[in-house]
């Protein structure tokens, strides 16, 4: 029978050993960090080679086991080091998105919605039409009131529709956030929809908020919302 007291005791030396002599060579002028186990693939083998050079061999060490394990580890040191890069891109998303929000302060945009707000006797609305329809425009107060209906023939395509403030009458609402609703109809009589778009100054950003929040004419939108961007002279 082979005396093994004299062997077992040398397998905890010799790692210790082995993995000092491959930590103080841990630095290098690349700049990569030798001491993470999937970047120091050397001390991987010197532990192993280590290992079998000093095991009981009346118990010899599974080597495919003590591979697949160091391998499952560095496997999730890299998912780590995954996770920490993903943070990273985000914050520079949430950095990217900041910066092209500020952008549009100052800006007139059009961004879906139905709602406009009536500033110096003008209100501002765009509309999609798919095809040629009759339609029945009905803008309403902040209360809830008529302020203002009336009937046109739409072509299609996308326009502008501005509207001065004024009822049929000829008296002058106040200013403040309306909304307009439209019942549009082709010429057999079915129903279209036409949807709207809300044309204004982005007023300020709000970066607090995730995404950041762009506030047109008293509502918030998300840069998402906006359709395009309109030059005024």
């Amino acid at each position: 029978m082979v005396d093994t007291s004299s062997i077992i005791p040398q397998i905890t030396p010799s790692i210790t050993a082995a993995t000092s002599t491959a930590n103080s060579a841990s630095t290098t002028t690349t700049g990569i960090d030798k001491n993470t186990i999937a970047g120091n693939f050397q001390t991987f083998l010197t532990l192993l080679t280590t290992q079998l050079k000093n095991q009981n061999p009346l118990d010899p060490l599974d080597t495919n086991q003590f591979t697949q394990q160091l391998v499952q580890f560095a496997q999730v040191e890299q998912q780590l080091k995954q996770n920490e890069q993903l943070a990273t891109l985000i914050s520079i998303e949430k950095t990217t998105q900041a910066t092209t929000a500020l952008a549009f302060v100052g800006s007139t945009v059009a961004v879906d919605g139905q709602t406009a707000a009536l500033t110096n006797g003008r209100a501002t609305w765009s509309f999609a039409v798919p095809k040629p329809v009759n339609a029945a425009v009905t803008i309403k107060s902040p209360t809830g009131q008529t302020a203002y209906s009336g009937t046109f023939t739409m072509n299609p395509g996308t326009q502008a529709f501005q509207w001065d403030g004024r009822d049929s009458n000829g008296t002058q609402w106040p200013d403040g956030n309306y909304t307009i609703s439209i019942v549009g109809k082709d010429a057999s009589g079915q129903p279209v929809s036409v949807p709207s778009e809300v044309e204004g100054v982005v007023d300020s950003v709000d970066l607090t908020k995730n995404p950041p929040v762009l506030s047109i004419g008293g509502q918030n939108f998300t840069l998402d919302k906006i359709k395009r961007v309109v030059r005024r002279t």
